[in-house]
């Protein structure tokens, strides 16, 4: 199938502009250069919180809920009206009545007919009667029903119906196909990838991020989402106070996903610093001022499958790599496996040691291959056969 001159409808499982780019970002917006995409937020799978993140978005929903599609950076965006309280049959009732309306409102001002229907949510099942389809495809990002705050039955009973349905399911990891290969065979597993164009840039002379570049080295460097649901903080503290002459610095939003994580132990450590959320296209000054990247993640339900976005951007900057033995990872070329702040230590000290441009280079062009765009054609041939 030729990914271009289609139309496209794409339920995601985050709003367009957030905090941090996923996949549904990095796809639909490389799609959209060739194709008529319309992503619809998300559907608040997750219970909120009293949170102020939490309410602020309650409050832009209510706001835009029943809006039509606004453009942003050539994808149209719906931000439907859903109420996020999933595990009540009266409010998935109501939510099967009005996605569907909103969507194929929203689908006609935009003269769609028979759009693909890519959906990272298996709510979306609601839409295939209305919508009409040329194909449907599931793509399976994480474990949500793991997820805190997620109504793990209800998501698990949706998932395996649209599973059923789909024409093609895929997943960013193979412990993530194995599960879903359960329901159905048509299941291909693509694990993450990265813009390799942008982050190689790492490599290059330019600027340091100014608040990496004011510690001491050597600095060794996380970014993404610092959650508790995710990160090993008891790793973290171990590393940090095994190794006072390190600095270990976090560089992303706190409790993007799980507003009630607390970072305090953390910020009271000399060595490791919080240094708060960076544009995406900053991030490559804030790799190109890191010695080593980590991936410290806890080993649970959830990151039982997660495949993290950020290995091959590490990768593509450059940078050695030590990971936590997350399953997905295993095999991998350029991470390195620890299992505990002992062995991560080890591991750190060798690849410090050992470390040179030219090292960094050939891990550069290890990821070079696993780019999105690469995905996207990827994608295309799977799709091929399926309309």
């Amino acid at each position: 199938m030729n990914l271009s001159g289609r139309d496209i409808v794409c339920i995601g499982f985050a709003d367009w502009q957030t905090e941090l780019k996923t996949n549904q970002h990095h796809l639909m917006s490389r799609l959209a250069r060739q194709n008529r995409v319309l992503f619809v937020e998300s559907l608040g799978l997750r219970q909120p919180q009293l949170s102020s993140r939490d309410l602020k978005r309650i409050l832009r929903r209510l706001k835009r809920g029943l809006a039509p599609p606004r453009q942003i950076d050539g994808v149209n965006v719906l931000s439907p009206l859903v109420i996020p309280f999933h595990r009540f049959g009266a409010v998935r009732a109501l939510n099967a009545r009005l996605l569907p309306w909103l969507v194929k409102r929203a689908a006609r001002r935009l003269g769609m007919s028979s759009p693909i229907l890519w959906s990272y949510n298996p709510q979306a099942e609601v839409l295939i009667d209305v919508l009409q389809p040329s194909l449907v495809l599931y793509h399976c990002v994480d474990d949500v029903a793991a997820q805190k705050g997620v109504d793990a039955e209800s998501f698990r009973a949706a998932e395996a119906r649209f599973a059923k349905r789909a024409d093609l399911v895929l997943t960013t990891s193979e412990p993530l196909a194995e599960r879903l290969r359960q329901i159905g065979d048509k299941v291909l597993a693509m694990p993450n990838v990265a813009d390799t164009d942008l982050f190689s840039r790492a490599l290059e002379e330019g600027p340091v991020d100014a608040a990496l570049e004011a510690l001491p080295g050597p600095r060794i460097v996380f970014t993404g989402a610092i959650v508790a649901t995710k990160l090993d903080v008891e790793l973290l503290l171990e590393l940090a106070r095994r190794r006072p002459d390190w600095t270990f610095a976090l560089v992303g939003p706190v409790g993007a996903g799980d507003p009630s994580t607390d970072v305090s132990v953390l910020s009271r450590e000399p060595n490791l610093h919080l240094l708060g959320l960076r544009p995406y296209d900053q991030l490559p000054a804030v790799l190109r001022g890191a010695d080593a990247a980590l991936i410290p993640y806890a080993l649970n339900d959830l990151t039982a499958s997660i495949f993290p976005m950020k290995v091959y951007e590490y990768l593509a900057a450059g940078l050695p790599v030590v990971a936590t033995p997350l399953p997905s990872l295993k095999g991998v070329d350029g991470v390195v496996m620890a299992a505990d702040a002992d062995s991560t230590v080890a591991r750190l000290e060798e690849l410090l040691a050992g470390d040179t441009q030219e090292a960094r280079a050939e891990r550069s062009k290890l990821a070079s291959g696993h780019s999105w765009d690469a995905r996207v054609d990827e994608i295309a041939a799977a799709l091929n056969g399926h309309g």
